[in-house]
């Protein structure tokens, strides 16, 4: 991130109102975007399709469904964060179908058995309170033979730059600061993924890993933009000009294996599950 000149340190790393700004600036083009392009590329919707993007963020997965050849009817975003949905909605519209934006939780799901045909959800899951429960809704919201696919990361031995932001977290700001990112690869067992979805009613499961390399350019940039962006930034606002300095220090300092002439790029792996309500289920 670009430091402006004169700019204090505090507001600098301060999210607060703008989190969900920083997050679509930051984070949408270098991580989320080019893994929700994969997830609606395994599961595209059909024409005529009624397609919800459940955990939507600023709608980045809802937004690539609307503008998809196979023109869905209905596609409808939503996320239990206000800021999320303020900031989706901002976006100008793209080609394709009209995406509505919603507000509410994936555990109580505003919508009618059966309102719709495909189900997404990218990297919403291991957040939830009550996983099981979340599944349940994305099936009962699913007509019969309705399809369902989503993704959640693998373990964070296979992110090298979240192991090395969570390592330097806990390092400089606190054990914490670094639970989110933990939080984020804590569904990361293939087996439990498998579970959690035939358990909630869906048949036809299959789970993939998937690996990606993100190309971001420069590391220190790249790290405070990540931050500003993140659930621990106000947590690493709250720190001091050296601390903050020692942090991307020590970030880019791990991450020189994946750094080439000034630019880093690391991979990243997730699994992306697809499965099907039985045909037949109310």
């Amino acid at each position: 991130m670009e430091r402006r000149e004169g700019a204090n340190p505090q507001t600098e790393w301060q999210v607060g109102g703008d989190a969900a700004e920083l997050y679509e600036r930051y984070h949408v083009p270098a991580i989320v975007g080019p893994w929700a392009a994969d997830l609606v590329g395994l599961s595209p919707p059909r024409s005529g399709d009624r397609v919800l993007d459940v955990a939507c963020g600023t709608g980045v997965v809802a937004r690539l469904v609307a503008q998809h050849a196979a023109a869905p009817a209905k596609v409808v975003g939503l996320d239990l964060n206000a800021r999320m949905i303020a900031v989706a909605r901002s976006l100008p519209p793209g080609p394709g179908a009209p995406v509505e934006w919603q507000e509410g939780s994936a555990l109580a799901m505003p919508f009618a058995d059966g309102s719709f045909d495909l189900v997404l959800c990218q990297q919403g899951l291991q957040f939830f309170p009550d996983r099981p429960t979340a599944l349940r809704e994305m099936h009962r919201v699913l007509v019969p033979g309705g399809r369902m696919a989503l993704s959640v990361w693998r373990p964070i031995q296979f992110k090298p730059f979240h192991a090395a932001l969570a390592d330097a977290l806990t390092r400089h700001v606190g054990p914490q600061a670094a639970a989110p990112l933990h939080a984020a690869c804590s569904l990361g067992n293939a087996e439990e993924l498998l579970a959690l979805v035939t358990g909630a009613g869906f048949r036809d499961v299959a789970i993939r890993p998937a690996t990606k390399i993100h190309r971001v350019g420069p590391p220190d940039e790249f790290v405070r933009g990540w931050l500003a962006g993140s659930p621990m930034a106000e947590a690493v606002a709250r720190a001091d000009d050296g601390t903050r300095a020692a942090l991307v220090r020590d970030v880019t300092g791990a991450l020189l294996p994946y750094i080439h002439a000034g630019d880093l790029a690391f991979p990243m792996e997730a699994h992306i599950a697809m499965a099907r309500a039985p045909a037949g289920a109310a």
